[in-house]
């Protein structure tokens, strides 16, 4: 957070009862997926980013835009195409005739929460205007650096690297992203419920806000000070540098992949009514948090007997298996 002044403390109820409402608001549009909603929260207030893969129609945006929804906060949504420009979203300074000076014109960017909706169809130089803000939470254009507001959140949704007109991310920017995951089809039951539902009306209609960017403040503040023992904070880094000397991964995950992991398992163990971290709550956020950032060997990415996001997660599965599991957590 940039705000200098330290958010008002907030009590674990409280904590218990602002995010359930979060969760339930959202839960009202996304039906039957609570660990995509899961995810989202986490990374909204372990101040991360997430990007959500997979085909059209399931339901990507409408968890950004329902989580959006659910915060009485600025919200921008950005349909990346190939011509969008990275002014587009960082902003450009404008030329003012009346004082003959240049203005800045601030870009879509400038939101709480930034919904970068089908990144990879936009250029590599355009997805890289993402850059800077994600980590820093700022933008430079023509010299000047501009900070955006807290709190900052983008969640970009991307369509797999298959379909038409799509550009990979560059691993630098995957990741800039706490977590990546996958929406999935829904059931029977919940698509059917979605099909009643929206006979009516937008899901979309019915989400009324029910926390303010100074209330989310306050929830980041909160998880932030949830007690990690050295014992999991070394856990969590043995489990990072398995990745690296893994012989089926040719790039494991990086430092910024440590803290991030870390991070977001302190709001995992918030979630969970509990004021520290415990090896379970870092095992549970392995593959979300790492499995976009890993590159298997060209022998295991292009096997035929099973894809590359099976292959990942069995390589983390095996790295958590092989891992001693800390005992003594609280101190």
């Amino acid at each position: 957070m940039q705000d200098s002044d330290t958010p008002e403390l907030m009590s674990p109820t409280e904590f218990r009862a602002l995010t359930t409402a979060i969760t339930d608001s959202v839960g009202t549009v996304i039906d039957g997926k609570p660990g995509a909603l899961n995810a989202a929260l986490v990374c909204l207030l372990a101040e991360g980013h997430l990007l959500i893969e997979d085909v059209p129609g399931v339901g990507k945006t409408m968890l950004a835009r329902a989580l959006a929804s659910s915060m009485d906060a600025v919200v921008r949504r950005i349909q990346f195409t190939p011509d969008l420009l990275p002014g587009d979203v960082t902003g450009v300074s404008v030329f003012n005739p009346v004082s003959r000076e240049f203005e800045f014109k601030p870009g879509a960017v400038f939101a709480n929460i930034v919904i970068a909706d089908e990144i990879n169809r936009a250029s590599p130089k355009t997805q890289s205007a993402l850059l800077e803000a994600m980590e820093e939470h700022q933008v430079t254009v023509d010299g000047e650096t501009h900070l955006l507001p807290a709190p900052f959140l983008v969640v970009a949704t991307q369509n797999p690297l298959e379909m038409e007109g799509t550009y990979a991310l560059p691993e630098a920017q995957r990741d800039r992203f706490m977590m990546r995951l996958s929406m999935g089809y829904p059931d029977a039951a919940a698509e059917m419920a979605m099909l009643r539902q929206r006979d009516v009306r937008n899901p979309l209609e019915g989400i009324a806000p029910v926390v303010d960017a100074t209330t989310v403040r306050r929830l980041i503040w909160f998880a932030r000070n949830i007690h990690v023992s050295p014992v999991i904070e070394s856990y969590a880094v043995q489990l990072i540098h398995a990745t690296r000397s893994h012989p089926e991964v040719r790039l494991g995950a990086s430092p910024r992949a440590t803290l991030q992991l870390v991070r977001a398992a302190k709001v995992w163990a918030a979630l969970s009514d509990r004021e520290f971290v415990i090896p379970d709550d870092i095992t549970d956020l392995l593959e979300p948090v790492l499995a976009h950032r890993l590159i298997p060997t060209r022998a295991v990415s292009g096997s035929r007997s099973r894809s590359t996001t099976d292959a990942v997660a069995d390589i983390l599965a095996s790295i958590a298996r092989s891992t001693p599991v800390p005992i003594a957590t609280r101190g």
